[in-house]
């Protein structure tokens, strides 16, 4: 691996050859309600519409593409959470190679059946480990035990240059310069591979690379100044959950980046549901990264050009809930409390009708009554229409000496009790 490899222009643009056999360019269209909301001309670079619904198609199938006979005569093996897997199980099976996928334990069930689905009768899937990292780790073992070539996620220049792409696309398809481009960051294939092709077409461009909060591990990376493993990561945003990112893409990101944020998991989840519900776009976590960061500039982008990428649509219905459980405590809609109630007859609606706000609803209720104990503790979760209403409720269970804990201010009990 070249430590001082930096993504040409001439690489990007053979990658754009070969993708010419399976995909077509993916729209980049004005959003109105983002435009109207951040005053700015808003795109949404469209990659949850490609052919397998994320951008990962691109480095999977320029890498593979990329192989020389007796290689692809071998097959191939990866690890993904997902997307790379699809990719890769596309790639096989228009190629006619065999390919070994290595997949998380906890891959959601609907990227696992599109995997399959993909790849057919030449993708193998293997469950191996809890997170990314441990699955990746497994298949590099097995690579070089079969001797088959690995099809990195993210840290390899050919699957670098086929990310970057999107960014040839996006400088085509805008007509003009664009001010800030918003890129989602997991292992940094994307953001390095878009952010070295801008720096040399449109250096002016801003590059933003977006991370979930619970797994910032490029942004710790560039603090610290050298590739750092985080001990924990919050898996939900598992397109972009790694807890180590690649020494490549480390070393073009902190040439390319202008700047790094992290978003809170409930943000994030708030984007899935406003893009859904106004816009009609389904997109998984890692895909509602990027427009997740536009709250973040706000005053930077009033009148700006302002592109986003929207990375991937693989999301499993059965997630829905969680995702919306995750926004309303994120937008202080949802509160969770321990109350000790008398053990008698109309407890309960004495608790409604003096503690509950008209506007307030009880969406979470369990208790168990206990004998020979003058209260019972249940679980109560008050859903409410305004942040500021649950200042009402705490002040009324105060007003009427009711025993009572708020979880939401105790991460550790809330984890315990709710989560």
């Amino acid at each position: 691996m070249n430590p001082g490899y930096f993504p040409s222009l001439e690489g990007i643009s053979a990658a754009e050859q070969r993708l010419a056999e399976v995909i077509q360019a993916t729209p980049l269209l004005k959003n109105q309600r983002l435009s109207s909301r951040y005053d700015a001309n808003v795109l949404l670079k469209r990659e949850d519409l490609q052919v397998v619904r994320s951008y990962k198609i691109r480095g999977a199938y320029n890498k593979i593409r990329s192989l020389g006979n007796d290689a692809l005569a071998n097959g191939v093996i990866c690890a993904s959470a997902g997307n790379h897997a699809q990719g890769v199980a596309f790639s096989c099976e228009r190629l006619g190679i065999a390919g070994t996928i290595f997949m998380p334990v906890t891959t959601p069930r609907q990227k696992i059946n599109q995997v399959k689905m993909f790849g057919k009768e030449h993708a193998t899937i293997v469950l191996s480990g809890d997170t990314f990292d441990q699955a990746n780790a497994a298949a590099i073992e097995a690579s070089h035990a079969r001797g088959i070539t690995f099809i990195p996620p993210f840290d390899d220049p050919a699957v670098i240059e086929g990310q970057a792409t999107v960014a040839a696309e996006i400088h085509r398809q805008a007509g003009a310069r664009v001010d800030y481009l918003f890129v989602p960051v997991g292992g940094g294939g994307l953001a390095s591979g878009l952010g070295a092709f801008y720096k040399q077409v449109s250096p002016e461009t801003r590059i933003v690379g977006v991370e979930p909060a619970g797994a910032a591990g490029m942004k710790r990376s560039l603090e610290v100044g050298q590739v750092t493993t985080l001990d924990t990561i919050d898996k939900f945003v598992d397109g972009a959950a790694v807890q180590r990112v690649g020494d490549l893409t480390f070393n073009i990101c902190r040439e390319v980046l202008d700047d790094i944020i992290t978003v809170p998991e409930g943000k994030v989840c708030t984007t899935i549901l406003d893009l859904y519900n106004y816009d009609a776009i389904v997109v998984e976590p890692a895909g509602a990264l990027a427009i997740s960061a536009l709250d973040f500039y706000r005053e930077s982008l009033v009148g700006k050009a302002v592109a986003c990428i929207v990375s991937g649509s693989n999301n499993d219905i059965t997630r829905m809930e969680e995702i919306r459980e995750r926004s309303l405590l994120y937008e202080g809609l949802k509160h969770y409390f321990i109350i000790n109630f008398p053990q008698r007859a109309g407890a309960l609606h004495d608790f409604v009708s003096r503690v509950l706000g008209p506007g307030d609803d009880i969406t979470y209720f369990e208790y168990k009554k206990k004998t020979h104990r003058e209260k019972g503790p249940a679980l109560v979760g008050i859903e409410v229409q305004h942040p500021h209403d649950v200042e009402a409720i705490l002040a009324r269970l105060n007003e009427y000496h009711i025993s009572h804990e708020y979880l939401n201010r105790d991460l550790t009990l809330f984890e315990f009790m709710v989560t």
